[in-house]
């Protein structure tokens, strides 16, 4: 009995340990956020002309911002992580990277390995001061404008870029299947690009579509970030008979498939 009364005090001390550290991460996070819109990103603009330098460093200074963040969450106990298979996404070129999306900290951990990635996002997030500068900063690709969308991917991959994209727009809605857009099945097909499929799962619930982020597990939480094999173009090529709508939706099927979690 005195043993299991001293476990449950250390397990509540422990959560309360977390959820302290955890709204000092996050109250890092934003202010970090704002520093780099306010003042680095607008010292670059000022001091360094030329575009594509000047997005490569902004790249660079948001993924090791990320990763210094994620380096206190470790070490403070807020949650761990670990790739399988890293190696593998390093060597591609031109490739579209495609991930599911169960959490609100996905596109920051891989975007903290991956610093030269473009990354498609939401047009809402324009409108979000604490990421807007770093979304105009890092010239990333606004998924709202249609017309001018597939065209800019289609010479970022033809010019050796990896793209990112969470084809579900949005968090996973928890309990329920994956429901893809088929924005990213569209570029794939219509750029005749290779795919490589992401998978991301966290041991415990935290900041999913739900969650708040003081709403913190009882243990902490683990992200795995699986890195698949690599889908080729030859694998979805269009078939002339039947066009690329078509060729969309059966690639959209199959993407389903492949980020669906395994039970």
């Amino acid at each position: 009995m005195i043993k299991r009364v001293s476990i449950n005090i250390t397990e509540r001390i422990n959560w309360f340990w977390r959820l302290l550290m955890t709204g000092f991460c996050f109250t890092l996070f934003g202010v970090g956020g704002l520093l780099l819109s306010l003042v680095w990103f607008n010292l670059l603009l000022v001091f360094l002309r030329n575009k594509n330098k000047r997005c490569h460093l902004a790249r660079h200074s948001i993924s090791f911002s990320f990763r210094l963040f994620l380096f206190l969450t470790r070490k403070l106990g807020v949650l761990d992580y670990h790739f399988n298979g890293l190696d593998k996404i390093r060597a591609d070129k031109g490739c579209l990277i495609i991930a599911n999306h169960p959490t609100l900290l996905d596109y920051v951990i891989l975007a903290s390995t991956l610093p030269d990635v473009d990354c498609i996002v939401k047009s809402a997030l324009l409108r979000n001061p604490f990421v807007s500068g770093v979304i105009r900063s890092a010239r990333y690709l606004i998924n709202s404008d249609a017309e001018t969308l597939l065209p800019v991917c289609r010479e970022r991959l033809t010019s050796g870029h990896n793209i990112l994209i969470f084809p579900e727009g949005t968090r996973t809605t928890p309990g329920q299947p994956i429901s893809l857009q088929r924005g990213a099945a569209n570029i794939a097909v219509r750029c005749e690009c290779d795919l490589r499929i992401i998978h991301i799962t966290c041991s415990q619930t935290m900041l999913d579509k739900k969650s708040k982020w003081y709403q913190i597990p009882p243990k902490k939480p683990i992200y795995t970030i699986n890195i698949g094999e690599q889908l080729t173009n030859e694998n979805f090529a269009v078939d002339i008979e039947n066009g690329h709508a078509i060729a969309a939706r059966q690639l959209n099927r199959q993407l389903t498939q492949l980020l669906t979690p395994s039970n």
